[in-house]
């Protein structure tokens, strides 16, 4: 399987970076390649630009910008969703990392 690139945004890019760590480590016990990173909501456009993203997860602080987010990435393969509240308050980096692979089909 080819590596896939997974962005989290968040308000600051500060509260997922555990979540990311977390999810690396689901991913590599699970032998999913995969670049996992966060950023915050005002850095999210110029990682946009410059890379390929294959799945924007926004958290759930910054749902309301999901709309724009929706707006910028119309025509692009990159699919997004919210990540579920739950799951983000756990901290679970395996349920999170299995919602990024479900909306790519992996």
């Amino acid at each position: 399987m080819a590596e896939k690139t997974i962005m989290l945004v968040c308000a600051a890019g500060m509260s997922t970076s555990l979540l990311v760590s977390k999810m690396q480590k689901a991913a590599a016990a699970q032998g999913v390649e995969a670049e996992i990173f966060a950023v915050g909501a005002g850095e999210a456009d110029a990682q946009l630009a410059k890379k390929s993203i294959d799945v924007l997860l926004l958290g759930p602080q910054v749902k309301y910008m999901r709309k724009q987010f929706e707006d910028k990435l119309a025509g692009t393969s990159t699919k997004m969703d919210v990540i579920n509240m739950q799951d983000y308050g756990m901290m679970n980096g395996e349920k999170v990392l299995k919602t990024a692979l479900d909306l790519i089909g992996q």
